[in-house]
């Protein structure tokens, strides 16, 4: 039996130990990052009497490389996603410590997907373990969130024991075609 055809079993332990080796990984990273659903946060440390002129930083779609002018950048290379670079953007702002923050936004391109890294050359985080925040429908755009109404409906109705919508709907027009078609008889007919 080849490698690659073998099972893989998770274990809570292997689990804990893949857990500790990302959270190295992503420790030992120069700069940390944050995501929601639809957008991603940078933020990286730099000397207190750096200006935002003395900064090399570069938003584009497909790409991102950020540090101090003149040095090797803090982070660099291509993002496994694109982002909407007119809605992306950077500050600089004084800490109490005499040290400056660099944080970076980048409005993601597709909406409703996690990034398991910033740039393709880091480490990846396992996308399959994030606890997103409870969100509101309201925050949907308009076709999810027809979408997510339509299957928190149809759950409810699997829950009662009644028909889906799209049960009702084929019910509704047996229906009509009965009514439309009296002459028919459907009483030995089986519907599924």
């Amino acid at each position: 039996m080849a490698d690659s055809d073998k099972e893989v079993v998770v274990t809570p332990a292997s689990e804990e130990v893949a857990r500790a080796k990302e959270a190295e990984e992503q420790a030992a990273l120069p700069y940390k990052w944050t995501q929601i659903i639809s957008e991603l946060d940078i933020t990286f440390t730099v000397p207190g009497n750096l200006k935002s002129r003395d900064l090399a930083i570069s938003i584009k779609k497909q790409s991102l490389s950020a540090g101090i002018k003149g040095q090797e950048p803090i982070i660099s290379g291509d993002l496994p996603h694109a982002v909407v670079v007119d809605d992306s953007t950077w500050t600089l702002s004084t800490n109490a410590d005499n040290t400056k923050t660099v944080e970076i936004h980048l409005d993601k391109a597709n909406k409703m997907e996690w990034w398991a890294h910033v740039v393709t050359s880091a480490p990846k985080i396992d996308v399959t373990k994030i606890q997103p925040e409870n969100s509101k429908l309201s925050d949907l755009d308009g076709e999810t969130r027809g979408m997510v109404e339509k299957m928190m409906f149809d759950q409810q109705q699997k829950e009662k024991g009644m028909p889906t919508s799209d049960e009702q709907k084929r019910l509704d027009m047996l229906k009509r075609f009965q009514e439309q078609h009296p002459e028919m008889d459907f009483s030995k007919a089986k519907i599924n």
